[in-house]
């Protein structure tokens, strides 16, 4: 039989151990490495050939996206599963356009992680029906332009239009502009109500 030979990618070394333990008993698929951080995973798959790649999304210094970002540089067919606890609008619509062939919870049973980690392997993606639905929805929005995303943060951070004009250099009449398009493409009209949305959507990281 054929083994997928799986790479595991996560900064958590419980979840790393927990996934080498349980995929022992499939028979057709093998662990052949892991690492704790996307440099870690760069480094050690320069030189080796994997089937399917699976990595947590979020991570000190280099996220799951910007891993497969760069993988993807110099092997474009790379096949990979995203494991992850988030799935705000702006998680999965990240890990799809980063190369991602499958979107599976932390939550998710064992069995419905194998499946995903086959599907993968035999090109098929895999996405669970209400993360579809939320990509559908983020595909359908028009996004916010780099310099709505800047007013959004300060926004969230509690700054009027008058301080964020002053750390972005623009006119008060400007920011009010930029605050009035992103509400209108968020679909409020408060912005209260357009950060709590902003927040949800993932398009707002709050610090810890």
């Amino acid at each position: 039989m054929k083994q997928i030979r799986l790479f595991i990618v996560d900064d958590h070394p419980i979840v790393r151990q927990g996934f080498q333990s349980m995929l022992r008993r499939e028979l057709d698929i093998r662990v052949i490495g892991t690492a704790g951080s996307g440099a870690e995973a760069l480094a050690a798959l320069a030189n080796m050939e994997i089937d399917v790649l699976l990595t947590d999304l979020r991570m000190e210094g280099m996220s799951g996206n910007m891993l497969l970002q760069e993988l993807r540089k110099k092997r474009p067919n790379l096949r990979s599963v995203v494991l992850t606890n988030y799935h705000s609008d702006e998680d999965i619509y990240g890990a799809i356009t980063a190369g991602a062939m499958a979107f599976v919870l932390k939550t998710t049973s064992m069995e419905q992680v194998l499946d995903a980690i086959r599907s993968v392997h035999e090109g098929r993606r895999w996405i669970p029906p209400h993360i579809a639905d939320q990509l559908a929805q983020r595909l359908a929005r028009n996004p916010l332009s780099a310099r709505e995303h800047e007013v959004l943060q300060l926004l969230a951070r509690g700054l009027r239009n008058r301080e964020i004009g002053e750390k972005l250099f623009i006119s008060e009449n400007t920011v009010r502009n930029h605050v009035m398009s992103l509400l209108e493409k968020l679909g409020t009209t408060h912005r209260t109500e357009g950060i709590a949305i902003a927040i949800q959507q993932g398009l707002v990281k709050l610090d810890d």
